[in-house]
């Protein structure tokens, strides 16, 4: 735990108490503060209770005697509208800040030159944040792992001389975060997501941005280019005097990391400096991998890694669960869990990735659906929609895509490994790939994948032929 002593003596109000809401209490507490806590669900506040918190409905307290309000990340900051907290608490004057925060103060106060790499972007960013968290361990590295992936991060170790901080920030959490500083942040990419929370493209690109802007002095931004609000954030931050390293998966650069073939190539004033080659490494397939391996590597490396250690280090990450993760074979049928891609964007990373694709997708629908996939449609062999976008992803595949509606993923998996057991093709792939959030049937992606994978697991083991042995 990272007990929070900036807030010593002070009386803190925390909403939400999920997992980062009780850590965050829990900190507060252990460094000295008095933390308030109120949540939306009684069953929450009643836990909360139990635990020994001060549970109070943060309507009914004085905000005048309030330091700060810690908000959960899910809970709305500006869009659709203000929670009902965050208005109480701008009614007082009282800033309204979150878990990162909060550990960026206690960095700056503990151990401000202890390393500290933040990740975030649209897709990617779990991948590359695990990335780069075992890089640093496969240097020697004393490596605390959290955020937005795994562990909520004030129940990490302290910061500590030579302790690294492997951080991956959501866009509402860096919204929550106005003073994060970075010694490393890392921006992959930029697509349309969580509009609904952040109002437009814009705005969500400039919350984005703050994790790069913020970077401290002599530290390092790394910047996925390949998008346009991505290139106007690298030249507005080198504009600015920050040391900008630039990933590309689509062209070469001059200066920056990019893809060549099965390599990423780390060019210096044009001339190429070193390589790390990607062929084999399965967790790491994918163009979309290319870039997560160029941003773990550039990272790394300015964080103090040698090259060699970190280009040796990146043959042997193990992949992670729910991301193009293979969850078995039968005969020559692979079957890949990407269950992680909940949006267009991501599912096309996945699809880019294999020929002769029996496709599983569907769920809650995003804005968009899966019209900006059509260029990938002639690697389907069939499409199996499943939840409550089957109709309309139907619609859009229309003539050009042999699919059935499925409804369900056990019908869905049943039917395509049948298909892709029968028709013979020479790399059949059965992708769950949904494009789509789980939350009509299923409770998060984690949930909807590891039933890909028992579905998967249950099926009869067949011979070389495809048939059943």
């Amino acid at each position: 735990m990272i007990p929070v002593t900036s807030f010593k003596n002070r009386t803190v109000a925390v909403f939400g108490l999920g997992a980062s809401g009780l850590a965050t209490a829990a900190a507060l507490k252990a460094g000295g503060a008095h933390p308030i806590l109120d949540d939306d669900t009684a069953a929450r506040r009643a836990e909360a209770q139990a635990q020994g918190y001060d549970v109070r409905s943060l309507r009914d307290i004085d905000w005048n005697g309030v330091a700060a309000l810690v908000l959960s990340p899910g809970v709305p900051l500006t869009h659709p509208a203000p929670h009902w907290s965050v208005g109480l608490a701008r009614n007082a004057a009282v800033e309204v800040i979150g878990d990162i925060e909060l550990f960026a103060r206690e960095r700056r106060l503990m151990q401000p030159d202890s390393p500290f790499i933040a990740i975030t972007g649209t897709n990617g960013k779990s991948t590359t944040t695990a990335l780069i968290a075992h890089v640093l361990k496969a240097a020697g590295r004393d490596v605390q792992l959290g955020g937005n992936f795994g562990t909520a991060i004030l129940s990490l170790a302290p910061p500590a001389p030579g302790r690294a901080h492997v951080v991956e920030c959501s866009s509402f959490q860096i919204d929550l975060a106005p003073t994060l500083d970075p010694a490393v942040g890392v921006l992959l990419n930029l697509t349309p997501d969580h509009l609904d929370r952040h109002g437009t493209m814009a705005d969500y690109a400039a919350i984005k941005e703050r994790l790069v802007q913020g970077v401290q002095p002599g530290g390092t931004a790394v910047v996925g280019v390949d998008d346009t609000w991505c290139q106007a954030i690298a030249d507005r931050l080198e504009r600015a005097g920050t040391k900008v390293v630039r990933l590309s998966v689509r062209r070469p650069l001059a200066d920056g990391l990019y893809l060549d073939g099965n390599e990423i190539v780390l060019a210096e004033g044009g001339a190429k400096r070193f390589s790390v080659g990607l062929a084999g490494i399965g967790s790491l397939r994918g163009v979309h991998n290319a870039q997560n391996a160029a941003a773990a590597f550039a990272a790394t490396t300015a964080s103090g890694v040698a090259p060699a250690i970190a280009a040796a280090a990146l043959k042997s990450f193990p992949g992670l669960a729910h991301r193009m993760e293979e969850v078995g074979r039968r005969g020559n049928v692979l079957f890949i869990n990407d269950s992680k891609a909940t949006n267009a964007d991501a599912a096309a990373r996945a699809l880019a990735s294999f020929e002769d694709v029996y496709w599983i997708a569907g769920g809650k629908p995003k804005a968009g659906g899966i019209a900006s996939l059509t260029g990938f449609f002639p690697r389907i062999a069939k499409a199996y929609l499943i939840g409550a976008a089957a109709e309309e992803f139907a619609s859009t595949l229309g003539d050009r895509v042999p699919h059935v509606i499925a409804g369900t993923l056990d019908n869905a998996v049943e039917l395509a490994a049948a298909d892709a057991a029968a028709e013979r093709r020479a790399h059949p792939v059965v992708l769950l790939s949904p494009a789509c959030a789980s939350y009509d049937q299923f409770r998060h992606f984690e949930e909807r994948g590891a039933r890909f994978a028992a579905l998967v697991g249950a099926l009869p083991e067949t011979g070389a032929s495809g048939t059943a042995s």
